[in-house]
This record gives structure tokens, sequence and C-alpha cells, in this order.
């Protein structure tokens, strides 16, 4: 197998964009766009990856420091081939090199594969058709059909501008073609700058042979310019993690409602309705159904569980036939065992809850354990918060808890033991026992008039 550069041109400021944002660290699917490139030019088992940046500097590297990556300043903006001499020290005179587009994310890596192959003593350049293809470098090839140059927009003839197809930008050639090149490129053209597309021409007058891969997927090769193209590219990239979805078995209720910002594995039979948000790393297992306008991020959902609509799961763990929601909040740190009913309007942080407990109305479980078979009560609250420490609640196997109780942590519910609704619980509560803490008597105050708002 041989040798493989792969470089990625990312020096582009992104004006159009209108940020301060380099264009390249802007996101589909939550991840940097440049970030897609990258994982595409790792899949291809490259010798070295060197990316070319200019435009917001140490901001870009900083962005991908845990990465093996060689990094060039283009500090003068001056074309793509300047872009490319910037890198050539560093190219291998026995390997091949791939150019890549830093904003192009939905990059495909068999199509590059299949360049790559093209490349072995030839240049190998990816096309495209574009029924409109201005501000596009055009393929212009012999009455044979052979490439003979790419001619860029800007200094095309009338007759050359109707062709239609066009450079994408993506090429592939041995590197002891490239770096002879790149020393003979010039900046003689409308824009004075050095264009990497002249090599085609230097490649036709040496007898190398230049093959042009046409690509059906336009999508793959369509460099994001504007929060235009970001929003269009964000929608075909939901669009076509949906299509692998369903093609795996799980039912989406509307798949033009469903965006994925990470990684998402479904089991079989898996249901999701409308206007679910997946963040980070989500798995869920078979029979899992998620209903509508549910956010769930970096969580780990058991066979059988539902979840209602609009609950919001974030670093979570859940068992197997739970019930949450609707309007439940899963704050990190919250482990459920099986069959457990998270309710609405429950809210649940770094707290373990095991098997066949529930808590179904309007109460805050923070930093506590829950036994078996516990029931908590609408309107409980572990006080879990001094002003500035925190402390933790035990409550122990099949303990009931009665509404509006206030357990002040820290503190433990024995087994089997019983707290009165209303209580205010400040000490430890004995197993088997019920327990209770409220006024001795009740009063009522007669002529007694509610304050007024003062003039």
């Amino acid at each position: 197998m041989r040798k493989l550069n792969i470089v990625i041109l990312a020096a582009g400021k992104g004006t159009r964009m209108h940020s301060n944002k380099p264009k390249v660290l802007h996101e589909v699917g939550a991840k940097a766009i440049l970030a897609h490139v990258i994982d595409c030019a790792k899949i291809l088992n490259p010798h070295k990856i060197i990316v070319v940046y200019g435009y917001g500097g140490e901001i870009v590297r900083e962005a991908f420091a845990d990465e093996n990556i060689i990094w060039v300043n283009q500090a003068d903006q001056l074309g793509t081939g300047h872009a490319v001499q910037q890198a050539s020290s560093f190219l291998e005179a026995d390997a091949d090199t791939l150019i890549l587009l830093g904003d192009v994310p939905l990059v495909d890596v068999e199509a590059c594969k299949h360049l790559i192959a093209k490349a072995e003593n030839a240049l190998a350049i990816l096309s495209f058709n574009k029924a409109d293809p201005t501000g596009y470098g055009r393929i212009e090839r012999s009455v044979l059909g052979n490439v003979m140059a790419i001619v860029e927009h800007k200094d095309a003839t009338a007759a050359q501008r109707n062709i239609v197809e066009v450079n994408a930008g993506i090429m592939a050639m041995p590197n002891k073609y490239l770096t002879q090149w790149l020393t003979k490129l010039t900046n003689n053209n409308a824009q004075a700058e050095y264009y990497l597309t002249d090599i085609v021409a230097l490649a036709v007058a040496q007898g190398v042979d230049v093959v042009a891969e046409i690509t059906n997927d336009e999508w793959s090769v369509t460099g994001i310019n504007s929060k235009v193209d970001l929003s269009a590219i964000e929608r075909v990239y939901q669009t076509r993690l949906a299509q692998k979805l369903l093609q795996q078995g799980v039912t989406l209720k509307d798949p033009a409602r469903l965006d994925v910002r990470g990684t998402l594995s479904c089991g079989r039979d898996v249901v999701i309705d409308v206007n679910c948000l997946f963040e980070g790393n989500v798995s869920l297992g078979d029979n899992v159904k998620i209903a509508a306008n549910c956010v769930i991020k970096n969580t780990v959902i058991a066979a059988g569980t539902q979840i209602a609509p609009f609950t919001h799961i974030d670093d979570s763990q859940i068992g197997e036939n739970s019930r949450i929601g609707p309007f439940a909040r899963l704050r990190p740190g919250t482990t459920l065992a099986a069959e457990t009913h998270i309710g609405n309007f429950v809210e649940i942080k770094n707290s373990q809850v095991d098997v066949g407990s529930n808590i179904n109305h309007l109460s805050y479980v923070g930093d506590t354990t829950v036994g078996k078979h516990v029931n908590i009560g609408a309107g409980t609250i572990t006080c879990n918060y001094d002003g500035a420490n925190k402390f933790r609640t035990v409550i122990e196997d099949n303990a009931f808890i009665g509404s509006d109780t206030q357990l002040v942590a820290p503190i433990t519910i024995g087994k089997n033991a019983t707290i009165a609704a209303g209580s205010t619980i400040t000490r430890d509560a004995p197993a088997d026992q019920l327990t209770f803490c409220r006024a001795k008597d009740q009063k009522s105050i007669a002529n007694w008039k509610r304050p007024t708002k003062a003039k």
C-alpha cells in the first residue's frame, strides 16, 4: 500500500459567515466543520495529516490540540496553490497526496478512496455537474473527453462558462509530480492568486494522465461559505442520519423532525416521536419509546423503557422497563434501576434510584440514594444544600415518603419507614415506624387582613 499524505486547506476567513469565529469551527451536527474533514482523513489511514490554517490562528489549532496533525500557517491568503506551497516541505517524496477542503463537512470517504486508487501515476480530480456553475472552476476536456485544464470562473471565456462540469477542489496525485508543479505556479490571472487548479495544465503538458471522477453526490463536495450554507448542510446531515436509522429498523414518526448532535445507537423496535434532540453519546435499548419533544444527552436507556413528552435527560443511566416523564428532568449523575417510575415535573440530580421505586409528582431529589420499592410522594424535597456544602440523603428499601415532605440532609430514612405528609424531617427516621413533624396545634386568627401593596 502506497504511503499517503493528506493536506487539508482550512485557512479561509469566511467573511460571509458574519462571525468572529473561524469558519471551520462552526458546527454541523454539533461538531466543527473541520472535525468532519479530519475524521474522514483519519479513516484513510494517512502517514501525515497537514492542515493549512490562517484566519483564527491558534484558536483553530487549540480546538484540535489532541489530534496528531502538522499545522502550517498561511499568513497571506494568496490562493489555493499558495496554501499547498506552504505545506510542500512536509510532503514525502515517496508518497501520494490527497487534497481536502476544510469547509466541506460531508466529504465522502469512499469517493476519496476511489480517487487515491486512481492517482497511482496520475493526477485524479473530483468533479460534479452543476446546473448553475457560476463561481466554479470549469473542467475543460478535449474532443476525445480527456481533461485538459481547469479554468476558474473569472478567467473563463463565454464558451468555457457554458461548461457545467466543475471542479470539486478535491484531488490526489503522486508527490513526485506535485512538488514540481507547485514550483511552476504563477499568479497571472484575474485574481492575482496562485491557483492549485493550474497543476492540471502542467500535468497535461508533462504528459501525465489527468482523470476526472464525476460524483453524483453534490452535497459531499459542497463547501460552507455562509450561515445559509451552514443551515442547508445541517439539514442534509440530519436527513442522512435519519435515513440510516430508518434502514436499521428504527421507527421515526417524522424523519424531518429529528436532530442528532453526536452518536445515537438503537436496538430493535425503537420508536422516536417528533422534535427529539439527541446530544453526545446516546444508546437506546430494544423497544424503547421516546415521545415528542424530548432532549437526551450522554445517556444509556435500557430495553422497554418509555420516555414521555418534554423530558430532559443529561448524563444518566436508566434501567429496563422504566417510565420517565412527562416534563421530567434527569440531571448528571442520575442512575435509575429497572422498573422505576419518574413522573411529571420531577427533577433528579446525582442520585441512585433502585428497582421498582416511584417518584411520580412535583419532587426534587438531589444527592440521594433511594432503595428498592420506595414511594416518594408529591412535592417532596431533599434539602441537600445548606448554602455552602452539599449533603446526602439515604432512603432505604420500602420506605414511604408522604406528600409535601422536606428531608433535610444529611439524613437516613430506614427500611419500611413511613414519613407523614407535610413533615420536615431533620433527624434520621427509624425503620418500620411512622415519623412525623408538624405544629402541635392548628390555629385560626379572626379579623386578620392580608397586607396591601404600599402606594
